[in-house]
């Protein structure tokens, strides 16, 4: 049968397998499965690197059997079969099957294979349980139309499920592959000749069945070409769409409250501050709404950049509205703009958060309907139907990344017109990230911090490979506290919840997951009655009370408390000075942007900040690696660098923040950087001659399939 592209797949491959597609990998359509690229490509009598494999991934890993042995177990009925396999290189994986001892036949040294499923560790051994799998070397015993799916030198190595192997999704592929009818080449052949791209057939055929490693590498480019060009297509239109919106101008106004306040500011501007501020203050007199990123390291003073554009629109008689992701952010955010600014303007702002109490809420929003209120600072409580501005004309979003899109625009429907609009994030942004995923914003950078702040030395403590470090770690903590300083300890979790901890594993080698991560709550008492005895602890986490989180962190800033036990809920902008040193436990299980963000905790006053990151990860680990990079600098920009080299997918727009599937799978931000801008140059070229994409129906209906229009509204930040 004749098929395209918006065929299901229940049509080609049978129901049975569709379904399976379905369930296991959102795969609906042909066009879904010739956009399920491969993850990476095996060579025969090549094999996968074991020591690169993380613990709780879904892997497929081309290995050699080493040896193979079965066993009774002791005191019940039953065998298990152990077979090692090896990478040649000294990783070795250990392969678990219960009761199928007959495999043992098929499993014999020597012998190549692919081996698919859960990696897991036992004893500090990795393995995989009773996984799948498929040999290579031509044994009678294999299935013939499943080795047939790797004809080819190259083996497509496919992104899988447990219960939908590689060789599986392999063998669909090649059904599509035969029985597709392949579409007219949507790209401009002007572009395709210039830029030298294949075309778009051959593409997806060669990234599934190289014929050689040259033809993958241009089958690659061109596909990655394609989902470049078209994020930059929907940034570009939707950016001139929204500067194309009218907008109330808010300019500087002379001898005003902005005036007023840099007056009296007890330190100067740093250089940086003066002019991202020109910036934004140009933005602000624009009869446009202003749609701005900046961007800026952890303490480089960012909300003192915000606070005076807030200024500025109040100046205006608008109102200026900011969103912080948590009740402790805001409610120092509000504390510290409060302190800024002259006593006769303090009354003036307000904190609307969903812990206030009734009568508290009712006064503020009154205040903001009226105009009374200028300034409003709040979480997701902003948010709510019933909060209404009598005028509101800058909104400013705090750590962007923790809003979704919908979140922002319940916001800025409250305005009667399209407010200006500014976002903030301390995580430093990878120009080909500003690129291409910011691309519909200006970026402004704060990349220098004021005179005053103190060093942070950063250290890892590899608590199994060297116990006494841990120790000393603790002794640390302690001495600093005997110097009239405070402490941070963060955990990756708060605990109590009986249902996230690991249960007893059923079978003698089943230890299916490491151990829980440690959590707030089991640790503090821990830390009160061992290492940390005598000092004053306390907790802070998500799940405490509203009025509770703020009295914590007003006695730990007031320095009644030595020691706060906390999640990542301290993560930003909590300002106390007198912390000089932060122990993060489990710091593998951090992201390297994170760990830096939290360290930014520490050293923000006169003295040196420490920071300090435990860990069970071994040294050479994928894990170690990404602490060791932390350790190594305190540059947030060159981190931001090291993070991207370090990350697997090329899906570059964030499924799991966005919530939907996407076909970007191929665009690499580090490898292709020179793909990301010319293709925007490209595009930018393309929309000046035709805005809408009229002429170019085709390429439009392309684009909107790599990008839909859940993922393009993703895609518009602010």
């Amino acid at each position: 049968m004749t098929a395209t592209l918006d065929t299901g797949l229940d049509k080609l491959v049978g129901a049975k397998t569709a379904k399976a597609l379905a369930v296991n990998l959102d795969l609906y359509t042909a066009g879904d499965l010739l956009y399920h690229v491969p993850r990476r490509y095996d060579q025969r009598g090549e094999h996968t690197d074991i020591r690169s494999l993380e613990v709780g991934e879904q892997a497929t890993v081309m290995a050699q059997v080493i040896s193979a042995h079965s066993r009774r177990f002791r005191q019940r009925s039953g065998t298990l079969l152990e077979v090692v396999v090896g990478d040649g290189k000294g990783g070795r994986l250990t392969l678990t099957f219960f009761n199928q001892a007959w495999r043992e036949r098929d499993l014999r040294p020597g012998r190549w294979g692919l081996f698919a499923g859960k990696v897991t560790e036992f004893r500090g051994q990795r393995q995989l349980n009773t996984p799948e799998y498929i040999l290579l070397d031509g044994d009678e015993t294999d299935p013939e139309q499943e080795l047939e799916a790797f004809a080819g030198a190259l083996i497509p190595v496919y992104p899988s499920a447990a219960k939908m192997p590689t060789w599986v999704i392999a063998r669909c592929v090649r059904i599509v592959l035969e029985t597709v009818e392949p579409r007219p080449d949507p790209m401009p052949s002007r572009i395709r000749v210039q830029r030298k791209l294949v075309d778009l057939p051959t593409a997806l055929r060669e990234i599934h069945r190289p014929s050689s490693r040259e033809m993958l590498a241009l089958a690659r480019r061109r596909l990655a070409w394609d989902e470049a060009f078209a994020i930059q297509l929907t940034l570009i239109k939707r950016k001139r769409e929204a500067a194309a919106w009218p907008a109330r101008p808010r300019p500087r106004v002379k001898d005003g409250l902005l005036d007023a306040f840099d007056a009296v500011l007890p330190f100067t501007l740093t250089e940086g501050q003066r002019v991202v501020g020109e910036e934004i203050s140009a933005d602000l007199a624009s009869p446009h709404p202003m749609h701005r990123l900046l961007q800026g390291e952890v303490g480089a003073g960012k909300t003192l950049v915000a606070l005076r554009a807030m200024l500025q629109v109040v100046d205006n008689g608008g109102q200026a509205a900011l969103l912080a992701p948590t009740e402790v952010l805001a409610a120092q955010h509000f504390r510290g703009i409060v302190k800024l600014l002259p006593l006769e303007e303090q009354h003036r702002v307000v904190l609307l958060t969903g812990s206030l109490g009734a009568a508290g809420k009712r006064k503020a929003l009154s205040s903001l309907s009226s105009g009374e209120s200028s300034i409003v600072v709040g979480t997701h409580a902003l948010l709510y139907e019933g909060v209404d501005f009598a005028d509101l004309g800058l909104v400013v979003v705090d750590e962007q990344h923790r809003f979704g899109v919908e979140q922002r625009d319940a916001l800025r429907a409250k305005a009667e017109q399209p407010p200006h609009v500014l976002v903030m994030t301390a995580t430093p942004i990878p120009r080909t990230v500003a690129m291409t995923v910011y691309g519909d914003l200006e970026v402004s950078t704060l990349a220098q911090l004021p005179s005053g702040r103190s060093p942070i030395a950063t250290h890892v403590v590899p608590a199994v490979e060297k116990p006494a470090f841990l120790d000393r770690a603790w002794q640390r903590v302690v001495e600093e506290v005997r110097k009239g300083h405070q402490a941070y300890i963060v955990c990756p979790r708060i605990g109590g919840d009986p249902a996230s901890e690991d249960a007893s594993p059923s079978d003698p080698s089943d230890d299916e997951e490491r151990r829980p991560p440690l959590a707030v709550l089991e640790v503090a008492p821990l830390l009160q009655s061992g290492p940390l005895a005598g000092l004053r602890l306390a907790i802070l986490h998500g799940r405490l009370p509203a009025d509770e989180k703020d009295a914590v962190m007003r006695a730990f800033a007031a320095g009644q408390i030595d020691v706060l036990v906390a999640t990542t809920v301290i993560e930003v902008g909590v300002d106390v000075p007198n912390a000089t040193v932060m122990l993060i436990l489990d710091a593998e299980r951090f992201g390297m942007s994170q760990l830096h963000q939290l360290r930014g905790r520490v050293g923000r006053g006169s003295a040196a900040g420490l920071c300090l990151l435990v860990t069970e990860a071994f040294e050479g680990t994928p894990s170690r690696e990404r602490l060791d990079a932390v350790a190594s600098t305190v540059d947030g920009f060159t981190l931001a660098e090291l993070d991207l080299e370090q990350r697997r997918e090329g899906d570059v727009l964030g499924a799991a923040q966005s919530g939907t599937r996407s076909h970007v799978r191929l665009l690499s931000l580090l490898r292709d950087r020179d793909v990301i801008g010319e293709a925007r140059a490209e595009a930018e070229e393309l929309l000046d001659r035709d805005p809408q994409l009229d002429a170019h129906p085709l390429l439009a209906d392309t684009m909107a399939r790599l990008i839909s229009e859940d993922r393009a509204e993703y895609l518009q930040k602010g």
